[in-house]
């Protein structure tokens, strides 16, 4: 599997499973990440003093696990930080359609980003016997 395979299974499932961790426990929940190509990295919106994002602070390691409709999946690790960056957050807005129903705009003071610097991926297709670590 290569990057791009990656990118399209990204792009095919359209959300993901997003994990954090509180104290010794796993958090999980749907999220709906942006890649960004300019920085290699991907892009969430939450709002503050959401759960998900004291975990964050607490702990940055976050785990998101997309699964397209071949039932390929890949698993991406990596540290989850909090951004002010308006055109970052122009960018999630013009290309995550259903933030709307959240959120008036980049500027709504609701919306937080987040944005997760990968570090590891793993992925596993039909074809494959077991998962693969892939290059990001």
């Amino acid at each position: 599997m290569t990057k791009d395979d990656i990118l399209d299974i990204i792009s095919d499932s359209g959300y993901c499973l997003f994990s954090t961790v509180e104290g010794s426990q796993p958090r999980v929940r749907p999220l709906a990440p942006y890649y960004n190509a300019d920085n290699n990295n991907l892009l969430v919106a939450l709002v503050p003093g959401s759960r998900t994002l004291e975990q964050i602070k607490i702990n940055p390691l976050v785990e998101m696990c997309f699964v397209d409709r071949k039932m390929s999946f890949c698993r991406l690790s990596g540290k989850a930080k909090q951004s002010d960056v308006l055109a970052k957050k122009e960018l999630l807005w013009n290309n995550v359609p259903n933030l709307r129903q959240y959120f008036d705009g980049p500027k709504d003071p609701n919306f937080s980003l987040i944005e997760i610097d990968v570090q590891t991926v793993e992925a596993m297709s039909m074809e494959l016997q077991n998962p693969v670590k892939v290059d990001f």
